[in-house]
């Protein structure tokens, strides 16, 4: 039996305690109150089926670790060239754990990396930052702002190119305008274990369109793209937002780069690791 979901502040909750497979969305937005309705609409519906699928206890997408186990065994070509050390690289947390380093997007960063002699710059997968505080991080559905980084940024300077690191076909070419987004965007699609999985490059230079369109071919190893300067990258210090998605949902123009830290587990079926295929050192991130 379809029960109504509360009209409660967070309706992820409502969605995940609701017992509902994923199939009787539909059912359960009729039986709920208008207001739940409106709320809900406005948010992704495969990530409404996908917290759904969770709260009965499987994979928020199905075959995440199908896909997962594929690219563990895939070879990888390196998106960046050489690829980064333990010698060349440094994390740069953005937790607030490191008072002495100028926000991303402060002007002031350019320097400050500069100083530090890295060639580049790691931001970690995970990472909870308190940047992402404005309500374009926020849904309807919850008053929760999207806070948990589903990426791995990587700092360098401004026109470092970029490579394919599997073959595959454009899926998107855009840019993202609003301050703080990605500014030109990136996204390839690539079959592994013959399941679809997809790579997102943020904050690109403005050659982007000029080297791709929706519908090429790449191969792996071929160059695809720049990182974008402070005017055309969404308003940060040059480097690429890598990330990987299991599942676009119902996105087509942009993606989701950073979660919700209640629906966490639900995020990383939907956006693996990136180190599946960035393959930096193990222990990286390790504080």
């Amino acid at each position: 039996m379809i029960r109504p979901l509360p009209d409660q502040p967070d309706l992820y909750a409502a969605l995940r305690a609701s017992g509902a497979a994923p199939e009787d969305l539909p059912a359960l937005l009729a039986a709920s109150a208008p207001q739940v309705r409106d709320r809900l609409a406005q948010v992704d519906q495969s990530l409404l089926r996908a917290v759904l699928r969770a709260g009965q206890g499987l994979e928020a997408i199905a075959g995440a670790s199908v896909i997962r186990a594929a690219l563990a065994r895939a070879d990888i070509a390196p998106i960046l060239r050489p690829v980064p050390s333990r010698a060349d690289s440094i994390v740069l947390r953005a937790d607030g754990s490191n008072p002495g380093m100028p926000a991303y997007s402060d002007p002031a960063f350019d320097a400050w990396f500069e100083a530090t002699g890295a060639r580049y710059g790691l931001g970690p997968y995970g990472e909870k930052r308190s940047v992402y505080a404005s309500a374009q991080f926020a849904d309807a559905a919850s008053a929760e702002r999207r806070t948990i980084h589903m990426g791995v940024d990587v700092f360098a300077p401004a026109m470092t190119p970029l490579y394919a690191p599997l073959p595959g076909v454009v899926r998107l070419v855009h840019y993202n305008a609003d301050p703080l987004d990605y500014g030109h965007t990136l996204i390839l699609e690539h079959e592994v274990g013959s399941l679809p999985v997809f790579t997102l490059y943020g904050h690109l230079a403005g050659t982007l369109p000029s080297l791709l369109q929706p519908g090429d071919r790449v191969v792996a190893g071929e160059p695809i793209a720049h990182l974008g300067h402070w005017h055309e990258n969404g308003g940060w210090a040059p480097h690429v937002h890598f990330q990987i998605m299991t599942d676009m949902l119902d996105q087509t123009t942009n993606f989701f780069g950073v979660a919700h830290e209640s629906l966490w587990d639900v995020w990383q079926a939907i956006c693996p690791d990136p180190n599946l295929m960035l393959r930096l050192p193990a222990g990286m991130f390790d504080r």
